[in-house]
């Protein structure tokens, strides 16, 4: 099997690469990228027979097709901004595909993907992705499920890449038209920092205030749920708070707008000004805790009593404790491991659909992905309670 690893020079995707080498049956590992120097970085660092790499433009369709034609599956590393086009070529290559966004683009593609018999899965690492998989096991466990609220802390600089701060202003983008939540048969358009809500994270993250957030998760497991009785599915994240507090203050100023203005006779938007200095600050590059922290609570019946499942995850410490897991490594990799884990299952055959699917669709049983995960030291904890009916007065 062979193994297309689009964007593998990039953070995250790296990440990823390292883990099909450290833990698949690959027998080629491409790393392809537009930096051929980081691109080159990559394949040294990785220093295995199996890995070489592939300078691409994903922008030229053609010739990226023709590049990925005879690889098995693409692990599709680009930016949200990329992920309709890049889905575009894996699909004509012939490819089964999976990315990190999930955010709807990839759906034009969907047909293709049926014609060939290939699988494409947007959406798969920590969140989305993982997310589902927690909620799902939860919800298989329940008669109906009355509520799901998604939960997650993105502990990292605001712009340690390029594609990391385009995800931030995107995701708080006061025009967006995806940031909904499900309610009562609905979704629900919400502005940005709607429904605020304490959640407590494992340590040492722990408790903070969090606002709904555009994930796919909202209208995934909508439908996945939808035989469930499924009444409200909320999704929320976070930031290191100084985070919070800057796209916060960008958000009541209207910078989050990205009006146009006129530096020395030069149209700009004001947010890719500021995005561009975050990216060349030490403020936007660093910050003190890193990692990634998970919690879905899960609110339905079984035999007609009513229970709560609060699942969180766990993964090793960024203090220098574990090697492998220092700083943003902590980071990087808790959202490359499941990007790498689908991969791996889809390149084995363990999804049987084509066209484009939703995490939930394609792994049926969320264990296969617990299962591989705790080999890499990443944990999902289950804690289960009865909740007694309120009667109305």
């Amino acid at each position: 099997m062979k193994v297309f690893c689009l964007g593998g020079a990039g953070k995250i995707c790296r990440e990823a690469v390292l883990d099909l080498v450290q833990f698949s049956d690959f027998e080629k590992i491409t790393v392809a990228d537009f930096n051929e120097e980081e691109g080159l970085n990559v394949v040294e660092w990785l220093n295995d027979p199996r890995v070489d790499f592939m300078k691409v433009n994903v922008l030229d369709h053609d010739e990226t097709v023709a590049k990925m034609k005879g690889y098995d599956i693409v692990m599709d590393g680009t930016t949200i901004k990329l992920n309709g086009k890049s889905t575009a070529c894996i699909a004509e290559a012939g490819c089964h595909g999976v990315n990190l966004n999930g955010f709807g683009e990839e759906n034009h593609s969907h047909s293709t993907f049926v014609e060939k018999g290939k699988t494409c899965l947007p959406g798969f690492g920590m969140t989305p992705g993982l997310t589902q998989m927690m909620a799902m096991y939860a919800a298989n466990k329940l008669d109906t499920v009355e509520s799901v609220r998604v939960s997650h802390g993105s502990y990292r600089p605001i712009a340690f890449s390029k594609s990391i701060t385009e995800t931030t202003t995107y995701e708080y983008d006061p025009n967006l038209p995806g940031r909904v939540v499900y309610e009562n048969g609905e979704f629900l358009q919400v502005p940005p920092f709607a429904r605020p809500r304490e959640i407590e994270l494992p340590e040492p993250y722990g408790k903070g205030i969090q606002y709904i957030i555009p994930h796919a998760e909202t209208k995934t497991l909508a439908k996945a749920l939808k035989a469930k009785g499924i009444h409200l599915i909320e999704v929320r994240g976070t930031w290191p708070k100084q985070n919070m507090q800057l796209v916060k203050a960008l958000y009541d100023y209207g910078f989050l707008r990205n009006d146009l203005i006129t530096i020395n006779g030069k149209e700009v938007g004001i947010l890719d000004c500021v995005a561009e200095y975050l990216y060349q600050s030490q403020e936007g590059t660093e910050t003190e805790l890193y990692g990634y922290a998970l919690h879905v609570e899960v609110i339905g019946k079984k035999n007609g009593e009513t229970f709560q499942h609060v699942l969180t995850h766990t993964h090793p410490r960024s203090d220098g404790s574990v090697e492998g897991w220092e700083k943003l490594r902590a980071y990087t990799r808790n959202v490359a491991i499941p990007f790498a884990i689908a991969v791996q299952l889809i390149a084995k055959g363990e999804v049987k659909q084509a066209g484009i699917l939703t995490p939930e669709e394609a792994f049926k049983n969320p264990s296969i992905i617990f299962e591989e995960l705790k080999r890499r030291d990443i944990f999902i904890h289950e804690r289960v309670g009865k909740l007694r009916e309120t009667v109305p007065v």
